[in-house]
């Protein structure tokens, strides 16, 4: 009963914005039908449908791409993240360490990514490495400065109380401003994501020879503009994926901040804790 009540209300939610897709879609072919729309410039939504189908069925064209592009920017990400929030922590607990990192880090931050995409291409070659490091670079600062302003913030109450119990400052940090730094975060992570994914698919654009962005050019070099479009969505296809696994990571770790997570984590422990007192 409670799953059929649960679909219906997911079904109610979806289906004003199915119908307003479909209606953008239908005037969207009518106006290219009507010569309203050049399809030079923008192709009918059922030839970007057909295109869809030739790059992931018919010829499975897009596959190596899109993996190319998904491992070099996650693996980037990866590389920034660490970085970033390696030098958060170190910059929340040292104040003169976190004074000489940060001017670099603005430095970094307002410097045009695009720009840096000839030096790091020059440093790292035409291979994967370019596009990796390019990712790293672009997502490193948002994650930084989450991370960082999230240990900073304190709850001087909240710290008082652990110390009043004996906690060590290592106590402190770990259980105490490492747990409310989390949000932020979390949120800085899922910005960092999504701009490794720009940073890997820019560099694919200036030097690369496989990748979501060089099919991409391709396709529109050649004004194959149906082919172009259905690969711009699996990038968007690869960005989603990238941001909803970030929000179920969010959604599992940081569970107090919702109420239904909150209390299905309260349900999960008290089972085995009961299973626990029964052995």
């Amino acid at each position: 009963m409670h799953n059929d009540q649960n679909r219906m209300f997911w079904i109610l939610r979806a289906a004003p914005h199915l119908l307003l897709l479909a209606a953008i879609l239908a005037a969207w072919e009518g106006a290219v039908a009507t010569g309203l729309i050049t399809t030079i410039m923008i192709p009918r939504p059922s030839a970007i449908g057909g295109a869809i189908v030739e790059l992931y069925v018919t010829k499975g064209t897009i596959y190596e791409h899109f993996f190319i592009t998904l491992t070099e920017a996650v693996v980037g990400f990866g590389i920034g993240a660490a970085v970033a929030i390696a030098l958060a922590v170190s910059s929340s607990l040292s104040e003169n360490f976190g004074r000489y990192v940060s001017p670099y880090a603005v430095v970094l931050n307002v410097t045009p990514g695009i720009a840096l995409t000839p030096i790091i291409i020059a440093w790292f070659g035409y291979g994967m490495g370019s596009k990796i490091a390019l990712a790293a670079v672009i997502c490193f600062f948002p994650i930084f400065v989450n991370t960082l302003t999230g240990l900073r913030q304190t709850d001087e109450d909240r710290e008082e109380l652990f110390r009043s119990f004996g906690a060590s400052q290592r106590q402190v940090f770990m259980q105490l401003r490492v747990p409310a730094a989390l949000p932020l975060m979390f949120a800085g992570l899922k910005i960092g994501l999504t701009t490794a994914l720009i940073g890997a698919v820019v560099a694919e654009f200036a030097q690369a020879t496989a990748g979501v962005g060089v099919l991409m050019s391709r396709f529109s070099f050649s004004l194959n503009m149906a082919s172009s479009l259905a690969t711009l969505l699996s990038m968007t296809l690869i960005g989603l994926l990238l941001f909803y696994t970030m929000e179920f990571l969010d959604d599992r770790i940081v569970f107090w901040r919702r109420e239904a997570r909150m209390a299905a984590v309260s349900r999960a422990r008290a089972r085995a804790w009961k299973s626990g007192a029964a052995h």
